[in-house]
């Protein structure tokens, strides 16, 4: 089974996941955006052994210490879809923009599509496309554990934004009721920031996407 750990980093308090196979206790980070120390310790903690390193998108907050991760630990980066290159291309610009450290450049060893999976020790992500708040954005869905990483296309009573380079609201809506409903009203979802919630729980009260 797919276990997981959440760490709160940079300033923007955007959601790392920590998630790993219990059987092999091989693990992947999902979006390491900063402070990596962190993010090491936490892995140290669980004694986990991370095998892969997956982006949700290439905003900075999510991706900015990827490239360092990826050299410190010789790990391969996964992810997002290619629709975000442009976004990796400017992470240097992205760190100045909004007052992050300096991150080292990278580019991913493989980019995901709709439909690919991610093998985790024994456990497997299923990955989907949810273009809208960046063109590349994916969700990685654990059907065993009931779980989807959703990066920014949904939040605890909100939604990403659309107003960055390549975003689009009409297309973030199409990915969350297309692409993450059928995944179950009883799945819980763990966002870039803030609480988990469950996509039942979306449906019946969020506002942005009540009913859909």
């Amino acid at each position: 089974m797919l276990q997981y750990r959440t760490v709160p980093v940079t300033a923007f308090q955007q959601n790392c996941s920590i998630v790993w196979c219990d059987q092999t206790r091989e693990a992947a980070v999902i979006d390491p955006g900063g402070d990596l120390p962190r993010i090491l310790a936490a892995i140290d903690e669980l004694d986990v052994a991370p095998r892969l390193i997956l982006l949700t998108h290439a905003h900075i907050d999510h991706a900015g210490a990827a490239g360092q991760m990826a050299r410190e630990l010789a790990l391969p980066i996964v992810g997002p879809h290619e629709g975000d290159r442009f976004w990796i291309e400017a992470l240097q610009q992205q760190a100045a923009m909004f007052g992050f450290p300096p991150a080292e450049p990278f580019m991913p060893v493989r980019w995901l599509q709709d439909g690919d999976t991610v093998a985790v020790g024994r456990s497997t992500l299923a990955v989907r496309h949810c273009p809208g708040h960046t063109p590349g954005h994916v969700v990685f869905h654990s059907a065993e554990a009931r779980r989807a990483f959703v990066g920014d296309v949904l939040f605890a009573g909100s939604i990403g934004r659309t107003d960055f380079p390549g975003g689009d609201m009409q297309t973030l809506l199409d990915s969350i009721r297309d692409r993450l409903w059928p995944m179950g009203d009883d799945t819980v979802f763990i966002t870039g920031h803030g609480p988990e919630s469950s996509f039942g729980e979306e449906r019946r009260h969020n506002p942005f996407v009540r009913g859909t």
